[in-house]
């Protein structure tokens, strides 16, 4: 039986949202459609818009739906920057968290490259929280020049929570509006957008219990925003394309169940602080990444990121995974080239510290056997990770000593031995 720990990259599809989603696509119609078929359709995206923004804080017409937190994040980005480009030339600087998902920095890092944006990173703390007063230097060096700022909600690695409402005082009082990725954040803390003061939000209904590919983006009315892409002006031209009602349907009842029960939110903490102390109590060398405060105030209720000393963290996840335990590392890997996480880099870690990063992430689907059942696999898959990445050393020092010489040793190698 697998244990499955991976919730943070997508959360097992609730059986509410399977039902909502299967009875609308057994229906035909185009939302956009005037016929009856067409109106039914209309009336099931409608009604799921009005849900979703009434769970998340927000008024229907903020709704912007979408095809996940990807598109999300780049409408906010792109669309932000052209509007208030458009607007003002002068603006063209984007603060981005160093943390960010990707999703947002290499969003970011396009706009520098295609755009002439000026992107700049704000720091994070040894926790990974993000610093206000490097946030509020950057408002104060060129407020006039500053196009957005981009601060995600909860960390989707090490689970910390961010300052998104007191980040979003701060960029108003500079007259720049605020875009927050709370895709790992809504459905698993209390996500209330117009309390936040955050002028665009990003959510993904996957994470959440709701279908792959579906997704919203939350617009504050009245912030402008260029589309990017066009076509039948669906969403007030926001975002053109056919609006797909079975998603709507399956992610507003997602959600809802996600909301439903008050003391999920403990359950699933409940869990992973068990997690957690088991793992420090079988692995000498674990360190707990992110802020070590468990509470909803501080870091996602499911997130239980460390780093284990002396191992490479994708040895320890396919020895877990061998053993019946899913969970992710803190890496990501690009081209095909394993690369330390830059949210763990961010934190100040150094890339040794980097490389044996495991984040396992609970949700509403994980049970007590989950949780025995990686505190049973961890210690066995880190003794021999620890041997193999010890033989991988030595295997390299060798390979780079030179030969010895018969009799006398060599001045290089009497050298080396002092």
């Amino acid at each position: 039986m697998t244990a499955y720990l991976d919730h943070a990259s997508t959360t097992p599809l609730r059986p509410e949202a399977l039902e909502a989603y299967a009875a609308a696509a057994s229906l035909a119609g185009n939302p956009s459609s005037l016929h009856s078929s067409g109106r039914r359709a209309r009336a099931a995206v409608e009604e799921s818009r009005e849900a979703l923004a009434a769970a998340v804080g927000a008024r229907p017409a903020e709704v912007v739906w979408t095809s996940g937190g990807t598109e999300a994040d780049n409408l906010a980005l792109k669309g932000l920057y052209w509007a208030r480009r458009d607007a003002d030339p002068r603006r063209r600087r984007v603060l981005v968290g160093a943390a960010e998902h990707h999703a947002v920095l290499d969003c970011a890092a396009w706009l520098a490259e295609h755009e002439g944006a000026d992107v700049r990173l704000l720091p994070v703390d040894a926790d990974g929280r993000a610093d206000l007063d490097a946030l509020r230097a950057e408002l104060a060096d060129g407020a006039g020049e500053v196009a957005l700022v981009s601060l995600m909600w909860a960390n989707n690695e090490v689970g910390t929570v961010q300052p998104v409402s007191a980040a979003a005082e701060l960029a108003h009082a500079a007259g720049v509006p605020l875009h927050t990725d709370a895709v790992q954040a809504v459905g698993h803390l209390p996500v209330d957008f117009a309390a936040s003061g955050a002028d665009a939000l990003s959510l993904s209904a996957h994470k959440f219990g709701g279908p792959v590919g579906a997704g919203a983006l939350l617009l504050r009315r009245g912030t402008p925003l260029v589309p990017l892409q066009h076509g039948g002006g669906q969403e007030l031209g926001a975002r053109s394309g056919t609006l797909d009602a079975p998603a709507a349907r399956a992610t507003a009842a997602a959600l809802a169940a996600a909301l439903a029960d008050p003391g999920e939110g403990e359950r699933t903490a409940a869990l992973r602080e068990r997690l957690v102390a088991g793992l420090r109590a079988a692995v000498p060398g674990l360190v707990l990444r992110g802020d070590p405060v468990l509470d909803a105030a501080h870091r996602l209720p499911g997130n239980a990121h460390v780093t284990v000393a002396g191992c490479e963290g994708d040895s320890l996840l396919y020895l877990l995974d061998a053993a019946g335990v899913e969970c992710s590392t803190g890496s990501a890997c690009q081209a095909g080239v394993p690369r330390p996480s830059h949210v763990l880099l961010a934190m100040g870690l150094d890339e040794g510290e980097a490389a044996g990063a495991l984040r396992f992430s609970l949700g509403w689907s994980s049970t007590d056997a989950d949780v025995d059942a990686a505190l049973a696999a961890i210690g066995p898959a880190v003794e021999r990770a620890r041997r193999a990445s010890g033989s991988a050393r030595t295997s390299r020092a060798r390979r780079r000593r030179p030969a010895a010489a018969t009799g006398a040793p060599s001045a290089g190698t009497a050298a080396e031995a002092s």
